[in-house]
């Protein structure tokens, strides 16, 4: 008889966001920047899942059935740097990998995401080894591994996502930064 009051707590969904934009006090983004196309992205297969995964120390970690990504968290992570690039880079000219052959990109982001989880009221992490490539040139111009970390502050899953979000932010930047140190005619944000 107790078993049929129970009640299942209901599903939460989340989704990445992406840095403030221009009409959020930023400069204005200019419509004939520079093309980047953004992917392909890979990230590791414990965390190609609808459910969030968090860390419970270094070699285990959870999966919440009552906290899920509202989509696929690598098409999440694919739009957020695609969004924060066009805000760094003041350009409307950010393409999603397969970007198709009339679409002249002239840089090339790969993003491999080695760990993007965290620790409820803890810090998430976010570890990536991104390369930048020329595509006029076919050569790849720079290669870097990033390892960021944010405080997620308050122990529940809207804190450890808001943190998600701001290590991709502190992520974009850096790969923004690499493209500046190619391109000299770019204003520095």
């Amino acid at each position: 008889l107790l078993a049929g009051c129970a009640s299942t707590e209901p599903s939460k969904f989340y989704t990445l966001s992406p840095m403030p934009g221009p009409g959020a006090g930023g400069s204005e983004t200019g419509v004939h920047g520079i093309a980047v196309g953004v992917g392909p992205i890979s990230i590791p297969d414990y965390l190609d899942r609808q459910q969030i995964v968090t860390t419970r120390n270094q070699n285990k970690v959870e999966l919440s059935e009552f906290n899920r990504w509202a989509g696929s968290l690598k098409d999440s992570i694919v739009r957020v740097l695609s969004e924060n690039l066009s805000v760094l880079l003041s350009t409307d000219r950010v393409f999603l990998f397969p970007w198709r052959g009339a679409l002249h990109v002239d840089y090339h982001i790969g993003v491999d995401v080695i760990q993007f989880d965290g620790e409820l009221g803890g810090n998430a992490t976010l570890i990536a080894r991104w390369g930048i490539f020329s595509v006029k040139e076919k050569e790849m111009l720079l290669v870097k591994k990033s390892s960021i970390t944010e405080s997620a502050g308050d122990k529940g899953y809207d804190a450890l996502v808001a943190a998600q979000s701001r290590a991709l932010m502190h992520l974009s930047r850096d790969i923004a930064a690499g493209i500046k140190s190619f391109t000299k005619e770019m204003p520095d944000q």
